[in-house]
């Protein structure tokens, strides 16, 4: 005896679900890009942006500084 076949999951099943995280990482990205941007220009260092995100400085500077930089934003020096 085969087993019953299964309908696909209905309107807001796992499928959904899922779909719906991977839009959501997508958003979060694109809004940490745009705010991480928006904070160098208005002045802020990486460490500040670093505590803001709850994360290092060398894990946002690593994640941002190409595309900022490839955008034209001026960045600050580390002052020694």
């Amino acid at each position: 005896m085969n087993p019953p076949l299964s309908a696909p999951d209905p309107l807001g099943g796992v499928a959904d679900g899922l779909a719906a995280v991977v839009a959501l990482r997508e958003l979060a990205d694109r809004l940490e890009d745009a705010e991480v941007e928006r904070a160098l220009r208005d002045g802020w260092s990486w460490t500040q942006i670093a505590d803001a995100l709850d994360v290092t400085r060398q894990a946002v500077h690593k994640k941002h500084l190409r595309r900022v930089a490839a955008a034209g934003v001026a960045l600050r020096r580390r002052q020694n």
